[in-house]
Parts: structure tokens; C-alpha cells; sequence
């Protein structure tokens, strides 16, 4: 007997967009099968009733039992330059295993790009467009939950190391609605598609601004370089972070201020198309977060 739901396997359902793909996905005509690199990670969710499967991407030993009788992916790696290998021995396996189409999050970029990071993102692309499956590439700017993460304001400042340049944003939660609608639609309505998720831009000052109107504090912008983003970038080393990811966001901040990367202040948002509605705004993001916003700000 054919079943009457296709199978999604959503990599990363731990992760900010996947946790909300998976919520987004709940109730609609899919099976949801989700992975974990932890055993018993997997046991426990598996006796809650998911469909759950050991899945370590440093390991493609374990990619068969995961793919098997799977036909969408949503792919989204970690931010490391290991996320080549991974995602290529992925798409490999899942083609193997009949899977038939691949929704990829990839980075808001040209096509001719220098920047490591957004490379790497850019030659998985390509590499499952060889594949002979299916495809759609996200392609979303600067998170708005960079606002609330590692952008928090901190002694009513809001600080950003790309000087007065512009940025996009784009909230989490409407990349993982725009996720779940392809991976509902399926490749009929969406293969060989580009989705850019670019919604509003916005200046340093500017989202001081913002962050001080709905906070009712008066919340100044700190404007750095790459002098100071340099620094920053030796801790998040000295604390673990990837050397090869943490050196490319350096060559991030660098062509922002040399406008190799002014691109990143573009608006171009499909949404509208995909979902038919409007994709949430800054203002709607930072009012959803004003307490944490406040906490933050007024902490020293």
C-alpha cells in the first residue's frame, strides 16, 4: 500500500529554525522524522511517539538507517567549514536512499562572493543542483534573533562592528514558515527555486532607535570596526569557536566596510509570494522580545 504523506526528515530539529519547522509542520499531510547524534536522545524521543533516528553528520555510517523512505530534507548545517563534507556525503546518501527533493539553507549572497563562509554555502548549492534531485535554496539575510542573542543591547547600547553600514533581517520563525510551506508544497510548486528573505534594513542607529522607542529607554548606538570585531573574534576562539568560521566573519566585517558586501542592505523579500502574508517586521520582533530587550539593557 503507498502512503499518503510524504516523509520529511528535518536536520538540525533541536536548532532555532528547525524547532520552529517542526512546530510549523505538526499538522500538516507529512511525516516528520527528526535525527539526533545522541543515543539516548533518540530512545526518549522515540518513546514520546517520534519518528526519531541516530544521525551524526561526522559519521556517514549513519546517514542509510536515518534516509531510508524519506522523500523531502530540509538541510541546515552547523557554521563550521565542516559543514562541506557533511552536506556533500549527505546529498550523496540521499540520493542513494530516493529521496526526491532537498530544501538547503543557504547565506544572502552574490553569486561571486568572496567571503569564506558564504563560499562554502554557495558550493553545496551547486553541488546538490549536480545531484539530479529536486532543490530550493533559502536564502535569508542577518537573523532579527541576532537582535536578542549576541547583539542584545548590554548599558542602554546597542553595539555593531560594521560601522554605519545597513543590514537586512529576517526572523526565524518566517524562514521556518517559508520552509514548511515548500517542504508541504513539494518540488511540483517549488523545484529549481531561489527564495531570498530579506525584509527590512536597518542601521546601527537606526535599531537603537527602534529598540529605544519600544522599550521606552534611551538606548544610544555604539558603532565599531574591525579593530574591535577583531577582538571579538580572538574570545569567541579562545572560548572554542571554529577558527576557520570565526576568521571568515573578519572577512565578513572587512568587505562590509569596502562595500564588496553592500548587498547585505538589500530588501528582497519573497515571502508574500510563498506564504501570502506579510513577513514580520523588526518592530514586531523587538515588541515581542521587550522585556528581554529592557533586562538587557539596563544590564551593565
Amino acid at each position: 500500500m503507498e502512503k499518503q504523506n510524504p516523509t520529511v526528515l528535518i536536520l538540525g530539529a533541536s536548532g532555532t529554525i528547525g524547532s520552529k519547522l517542526a512546530k510549523e509542520l505538526e499538522d500538516q499531510p507529512v511525516d516528520i522524522r527528526i535525527t539526533s547524534r545522541r543515543q539516548n536522545e533518540v530512545e526518549q524521543l522515540c518513546s514520546e511517539g517520534k519518528d526519531c533516528k541516530f544521525l551524526d553528520l561526522d559519521d556517514p555510517t549513519t546517514f542509510a538507517l536515518a534516509l531510508a523512505g524519506v522523500d523531502r530534507i530540509f538541510l541546515l548545517t552547523g557554521y563550521t567549514v565542516g559543514m562541506l563534507t557533511q552536506s556533500k556525503t549527505l546529498v550523496d546518501a540521499a540520493k542513494k536512499a530516493g529521496v526526491g527533493h532537498i530544501v538547503h539553507v543557504g547565506v544572502f549572497a552574490e553569486w561571486d562572493t568572496t567571503d569564506a563562509h558564504f563560499a562554502w554555502h554557495q558550493m553545496i548549492e551547486k553541488y546538490i543542483e549536480t545531484s539530479g534531485m529536486a532543490w530550493t535554496h533559502l536564502h535569508p539575510n542577518m537573523f532579527m534573533e541576532a537582535l536578542t542573542g549576541a547583539y542584545l543591547p548590554k548599558n542602554l547600547t546597542f553595539t555593531t562592528y560594521w560601522e554605519d553600514r545597513r543590514v537586512g533581517y529576517i526572523a526565524a520563525s518566517d524562514i521556518a514558515a517559508v520552509a514548511a510551506k515548500v517542504l508541504v508544497d513539494g518540488p511540483d510548486r517549488h523545484a529549481g527555486k531561489d527564495y531570498w528573505l530579506s525584509v527590512e534594513s536597518y542601521s546601527g542607529k537606526e535599531i537603537a532607535q527602534l529598540m529605544s522607542e519600544i522599550t521606552g529607554l534611551e538606548i544610544i548606538s555604539d558603532e565599531k570596526g574591525l579593530e574591535e570585531f577583531k577582538q571579538l573574534i580572538e574570545a569567541w576562539i579562545a572560548e572554542g569557536a571554529d577558527r576557520w568560521y570565526a576568521s571568515a566573519n573578519i572577512e565578513f566585517v572587512k568587505q562590509m566596510l569596502d562595500a564588496r558586501m553592500s548587498y547585505m542592505s538589500m530588501v528582497q523579500n519573497d515571502i508574500p509570494y510563498i506564504l501570502g502574508r506579510p513577513a514580520k517586521t523588526v518592530r514586531e520582533f523587538l515588541a515581542e522580545n521587550k522585556e528581554l530587550l529592557i533586562a538587557s539593557a539596563n544590564h551593565k
